[in-house]
């Protein structure tokens, strides 16, 4: 691995992830050993030497998408829609990264302090020793349960749990004891969100916007509701308080979504917005949901299309702290490539996401290998990308 190289070349368009400067001076980039080496003009850059070496013919590059909120169970199989490889579809919907909230759907699920512990390192543990399709799923992301102690999440840290799940959806449903537990969970340095808005399913229940700036998660999850959104006035109240990311799902409603896009943006906190797609779920499982969600964010929100693939890049890995999502020197080579979908309207990729359509997806790469190629589930790009 560490002898390998990347060469992508004849890049059209490349796009950074950082919503400050979303789009790069760039048509070639370099990975070595899985990670990002360097980038800019060909004619500037050693391209000597390469293992692998990929002709975009024109397209977009971008960071691989992350997908902030799914419900992953054991494999690339879910029981809530008894559906087989639906990461694998995801990832032919250029996602290459998904961050897990919560095992919800574990037939059996324990709710026990013990059982609750166990799984969640079990879950951390059989995603990292497998990557479906080779997709990054962090995992192992247990609730809040009742009797749960500071002890039993040193010693999920010390397991490899860096994540807890939707708060709401186990045993603990006020705010002051979810917030004790946050608490704990910080210190050992795992990352919270919180179920935002009416119930999902039955046993869940209401989170309102009191009880999310009580809890003090560090994602607010599914701002737009899963499915069912608050009230106008509580989610603009969020976007006010909250230095926490804004979480946009596509199974929420997507008034409030537009909301949320518009508010932020008059408080200049575009930079918190982050997407997911709550699936697998009562919708289904959502392949291009992230996708769905730049295309429809762009268009209705009246944002430019390379700032909303932020919200889907960037914006989370710099909320989830991860090492993907920027095209930065280090960062994982984990890249889609894109073009316009055939006989879309707009003379441009970014036009024609503006005007509300999905790209055609031509590859996925991840950690400088090529993981798909050409997307069985977007509508078919104009060009597409060549392995040399």
């Amino acid at each position: 691995m560490a002898d390998e190289k990347l060469v992508i070349r004849n890049i059209g368009l490349m796009l950074s992830g950082r919503i400050e400067a979303p789009i790069l001076d760039a048509d070639c980039l370099i990975a070595e050993g899985g990670r990002i080496a360097a980038w800019g003009k060909e004619a500037d850059l050693d391209t000597e030497g390469a293992t692998t070496v990929i002709d975009a013919r024109g397209v977009t590059l971008a960071p691989g998408l992350i997908d902030s909120h799914v419900h992953p169970v054991v494999g690339d199989y879910t029981p809530r829609q008894q559906q087989l490889h639906w990461i694998d579809s995801t990832l032919h919907g250029g996602v290459t990264t998904m961050i897990s909230a919560g095992e919800v759907h574990m037939p059996g699920r324990p709710n026990d302090p013990i059982g609750t512990v166990a799984m969640a390192i079990a879950a951390q543990r059989w995603y990292d020793n497998l990557r479906p399709s080779g997709v990054k799923v962090h995992a192992g992301a247990p609730l809040l349960q009742q009797g749960l102690e500071e002890e039993h999440f040193r010693q999920m840290a010390e397991g490899g749990v860096k994540l807890i799940g939707e708060v709401g959806l186990g045993t603990v449903k006020d705010g002051k004891t979810a917030n004790r537990m946050i608490g704990w969970a910080r210190k050992y340095g795992m990352q919270s969100t919180i179920h935002t808005g009416g119930p999902s399913i039955p046993g869940s229940g209401l989170i309102d916007a009191d009880m999310v700036l009580e809890t003090g998660t560090d994602v607010v999850g599914h701002i737009n509701g899963g499915h069912s959104a608050l009230p106008d006035d509580q989610i603009v109240c969020l976007c006010e308080n909250c230095k926490a990311a804004l979480e946009i799902v596509h199974n929420g409603n997507e008034r409030a979504a537009l909301l949320t896009l518009n508010t932020a943006r008059e408080l200049g906190k575009l930079d918190q917005l982050i997407l997911g797609t709550d699936g697998p779920a009562g919708s289904g499982v959502q392949p291009l949901g992230i996708l769905r969600m730049v295309a429809m964010l762009s268009a209705l929100g009246n944002v430019p299309a390379e700032i909303a693939f932020c919200f889907a890049t960037g914006n989370t890995a710099r909320r989830r702290d991860l090492d993907v999502g920027l095209i930065e020197k280090g960062f994982a080579a984990d890249f889609v490539l894109m073009d316009q979908a055939q006989h879309a309207p707009g003379k441009t990729l970014l036009e024609s996401v503006g005007l509300g359509n999905l790209p055609g997806i031509g590859m996925t790469v991840i950690d400088g290998k090529v993981t798909s190629q050409r997307s069985r589930n977007t509508p078919p790009a104009t060009r597409l990308p060549e392995l040399v």
